[in-house]
Parts: structure tokens; C-alpha cells; sequence
């Protein structure tokens, strides 16, 4: 079933959006330096950093035309800045519990 499209603030005729996304469920991609969502069409909604903290709320697809409005407030932003400074993905990451030991195959 397809989702529904939420007008991304403006005037009539505005972009559509796909979808609202929370900054804490997107991931960081340290390769891309952007924090990034799945998108339906295979690639990867993004938005960096730099972005965020100009305010900017739209996260683009490269491949196709879909784009999300991405939500946060000061607090996502400052776990988002750590995030990205740590390298760690974001909450979709599996790490091993404290003291686990890696099994070679």
C-alpha cells in the first residue's frame, strides 16, 4: 500500500513529502558523511551535518525524486553531531554486549 504524501512546508504546489522520519532512526554513513534513511526505489534518503545545522529539514534521494521530512529538535541534534563525530551508525547498529569475544569461522 502506498504512503501517503505530506506536503513539505511552503505554498501550494510545494514538494511533496514521502514520508516524516525521526533524526534518532536515521543512520550515519561515514562514508557518505550524511545521515541517511532507506528510500523505496533501492538508494538512500540523505542529509549531512552541515545541513542540519543550517536548519534544513528535507533529506533528498539521489535516484529518484522522493524526498523525507526529517524532525528534530536541539537534543536529536546534539546526539546527531555525536554520532557523527563517533562514527557510530545510529540505531539500527547490532553491537556485541560489553566482554564479548569474537569467534573466528
Amino acid at each position: 500500500q502506498p504512503k501517503k504524501l505530506r506536503r513539505a512546508g511552503g505554498p501550494p504546489g510545494s514538494t511533496m513529502a514521502y514520508e516524516e522520519v525521526n533524526l534518532d532512526d536515521m543512520k550515519w554513513d561515514l562514508e557518505l558523511e550524511a545521515f541517511t534513511y532507506e528510500c523505496p526505489c533501492g538508494d538512500l534518503f540523505q542529509i549531512t551535518m552541515d545541513e542540519l545545522e543550517d536548519g534544513e529539514e528535507i533529506a533528498n534521494c539521489p535516484s529518484c525524486s522522493l524526498i523525507v521530512l526529517v524532525e528534530y529538535g536541539d537534543e536529536e541534534l546534539m546526539r546527531a553531531k555525536v554520532r557523527s563525530l563517533t562514527g557510530e551508525g545510529g540505531p539500527d547498529d547490532s553491537m556485541p554486549p560489553a566482554g564479548a569475544k569474537a569467534i573466528a569461522t
